[in-house]
């Protein structure tokens, strides 16, 4: 009986899929080659769709919801696909809904707005707002591939979080299509609002499973008038996080205040091939930005300089561009360079108290101990959101147990920290086993109440934060993406 729904159910699809031909014509992709493309994102876990759809208007979509819903058919809607936690995957199958091609952007430089299309790529978003004097300060690791839409979808953040906020803090407004293929816009060319729900909000960070957002109003800020770097050692990493808790009480604020564990600085250093502290070889490092006008960052500087000489080993300070761009070669390899630890990671972007960062850090060595694993550490320590990446060679089934094992453990820990399981990557399909550990069965249950209230039929992104999804059981395709460092 189950097989011959299941036959009943891809017949269905197909027809449905067949009637959306009709409809949209050469917008749709049937080919194989098309829809092996959408069918992973960052993660590499591939579920191959029945479509891709290059919609060229909002009127376009509506047709592709319209029939998705009086035909069940699970839609997926993709930017860059840079999402490392299969939050993009259509692990539904369904149709896909791509609009990386929506790259739209106006400036109003009067009042330091900015209109965009969904496709919209960040790198384009800040140079469009640099060459005109404003700043758009979010800013991912994927920022030349990852999408306006994508990092609203994710709530997406960057090395600049602590200072500058999240995508979230720069979004005025949004114009879309629910689940049901009704048109909506959330804000609009204004700075202020107070009419009726915050709706915005609720989508920012829903990982495309409440609406579909196809453009957004931002909000830009004065650009830095300059900004400078440097890069400090320490003895171990307990001596590093307590010399930022120093720093953060000194009432600095630095745009990027990096750590680097000893196992993530040793892998920068053989990718490299270069050591900034060749006496103190492999030790972590913390790699601090500060940036505003002249006159502050003068002052500021001075100021660092004093913490730099109380706390570190040594330090290397760049006078020029050209020289910080050396010292951020240290940060940039180190996550491709982890590889040589094993085959497969679990990367958890877990976010930590100040207070409690001692404590995190000395559970992680005890984590590598335990479970025979290298647990390289990274992350931006000014909001305490770290990288932990556990290592782990895929086809080793010892190595897989304990990997799970340590995931759970890290989890646990995070929570029990006060800290909570994700701050920038989203839930997807990677962390839905640890949603129960950050929200109690009250909040996961409104969370649900919202989803059925505006996607009755469920068709949009399912299997997405609720759906228990174990990655390890899962093999990634073996593709090379643009934003991937080895």
């Amino acid at each position: 009986m189950k097989k011959q729904t299941r036959l009943n159910r891809i017949s269905e699809e197909k027809r449905a899929t067949t009637l959306l031909v009709k409809k949209l014509g050469k917008k749709v992709h049937l080919d194989d080659k098309a829809r092996f493309a959408v069918s992973f994102d960052g993660s590499k876990l591939s579920f191959i769709p029945l479509a891709v759809i290059r919609p060229r208007s909002e009127q376009d979509i509506e047709v592709v919801l319209d029939l998705a819903n009086k035909r069940s058919i699970p839609v997926t809607v993709r930017g860059g696909g840079s999402s490392l936690t299969g939050s993009a995957s259509p692990v539904r199958g369904g149709w896909v809904l791509d609009l990386s091609r929506w790259r739209k952007i106006e400036m109003d430089e009067e009042q330091g707005l900015m209109k965009v299309q969904a496709g919209a790529r960040i790198i384009d978003i800040q140079k469009r707002a640099e060459e005109a004097g404003w700043y758009y300060p979010p800013d991912p690791s994927s920022k030349e591939h990852s999408t306006i839409g994508g990092n609203i979808a994710c709530n997406a953040g960057g090395m600049h979080g602590g200072k500058y906020g999240v995508t979230r803090d720069y979004i005025l407004a949004l114009q879309g299509l629910l689940p049901t293929g009704e048109r909506v816009s959330w804000g609009g060319h204004y700075k202020k609002f107070a009419c009726g729900y915050n709706l915005r909000d609720l989508w920012i960070g829903s990982e495309g499973t409440l609406g579909v957002v196809t453009g957004a109003i931002l909000k830009l800020i004065p650009k830095p008038q300059t900004k400078w770097t440097v890069l400090t050692v320490y003895l171990n990493e307990e001596k590093a996080l307590l010399a930022v808790r120093e720093l953060l009480n000194e009432r600095i604020q630095p745009s990027i205040l990096e750590f680097l564990d000893n196992s993530s600085v040793r892998c920068a250093e053989r990718a490299t091939g270069v050591s900034f502290f060749p006496k103190q070889r492999g030790k972590p490092l913390l790699l601090v930005e500060i940036d505003g006008s002249r006159g502050q960052v003068k002052m500021d500087k001075v100021r660092v300089l004093d913490w730099v000489k109380k706390f570190s080993l040594a330090y290397q300070e760049a006078r020029t561009e050209a020289e910080a761009e050396k010292l951020w070669q240290v940060r940039r390899k180190c996550s491709g360079a982890m590889f040589e630890m094993g085959d497969s990671k679990l990367n958890e972007d877990v976010v930590i108290p100040l207070r409690k960062q001692v404590d995190f850090y000395r559970f992680i060595e005890k984590l590598q101990v335990q479970s025979g694993l290298s647990t390289p550490t990274f992350g931006h320590a000014a909001d305490g959101n770290f990288h932990v990446n556990i290592m782990y060679s895929r086809e080793n089934a010892s190595e897989v147990r304990r990997a799970k094992r340590a995931v759970f453990q890290l989890m646990k820990k995070v929570v029990a920290l006060g800290g909570t399981i994700t701050g920038e990557h989203g839930i997807g399909l990677a962390k839905t086993p640890f949603l129960h550990l950050a929200r109690n069965k009250a909040e996961i249950k409104a969370m649900k109440v919202i989803k059925t209230a505006l996607d009755p039929k469920g068709i949009l992104n399912p299997g997405k934060i609720f759906d228990r999804f174990e990655v390890w059981k899962h093999k990634p395709v073996k593709v090379r993406l643009p934003w991937d460092h080895h």
